[in-house]
């Protein structure tokens, strides 16, 4: 007679879905590091929300600090994915400004808690994230920054404008718009995706009247 196998255990029962266990962990670490905080995140509360033991976390991160470093990482990772994309944008096409925004928006709309973690890590960690920013974000900037200068000399762009300083705050907009999305959304009292799509184009429309010179009004017809 034979014996049937024990169950497997929650993680070691195949990942139908085709997500790998490491993909899973970063992605509950991230939601809760962005929810909760983490110092409020413990390893278990984490192993409790991906459905595994405590020690299956510690086969795939040592601690709860590399795991943090890990979720960090992976999100610099995309959006170092997304800058050639932006750069493309910007620099092709009658609206190259609003495709090169609209990448950023679209980066954060596809998963709102990166921009959560983000505001939550420069808060509590500035010298720490001022460092990783430097260090993975730093590089593309001037391609940026040389597109501005190059329409301030052509009469496009404002020529009081700082370049750099824009930038920053630009950035700052798109990442805090996201990061309180769930808060503000009551204010416009309607549905989720609505309030997202008007506040997006408000969005657009602050970065691009910040940035280019109104068109010269056209001249008056003659009688």
């Amino acid at each position: 007679m034979s014996v049937s196998p024990p169950a497997p255990s929650p993680d070691q029962t195949p990942d139908v879905q085709g997500i790998d266990m490491r993909g899973r962990i970063l992605a509950s670490a991230t939601r809760l590091f962005a929810d909760e905080g983490y110092a409020a995140t413990s390893f278990q509360r984490i192993a409790n929300d991906v459905g595994v033991r405590k020690q299956s976390l510690l086969h795939w991160f040592p601690n709860k600090a590399a795991l943090r470093e890990s979720v960090l990482d992976s999100l610099m990772d995309h959006w170092q994915d997304l800058v050639p994309q932006v750069l493309l944008a910007a620099s092709t096409g009658e609206n190259r400004f609003d495709d090169a925004v609209e990448e950023v928006v679209a980066f954060f709309a596809a998963d709102r808690d990166r921009a959560r973690l983000l505001l939550r890590e420069i808060l509590d960690r500035p010298h720490a994230m001022r460092q990783r920013i430097a260090t993975r974000l730093r590089p593309w900037a001037p391609l940026v920054l040389r597109y501005v200068r190059a329409g301030q000399r052509e009469g496009r762009i404002h020529r009081d404008l700082d370049p750099e300083a824009w930038l920053v705050e630009v950035i700052i907009l798109l990442v805090g718009s996201f990061a309180v999305d769930g808060v503000v959304v009551g204010i416009l009292d309607e549905d989720r995706k609505v309030a997202r799509a008007r506040r997006t184009a408000e969005l657009l429309r602050l970065a691009r009247s910040s940035l280019f010179c109104a068109p010269p009004a056209p001249a008056p017809l003659e009688d």
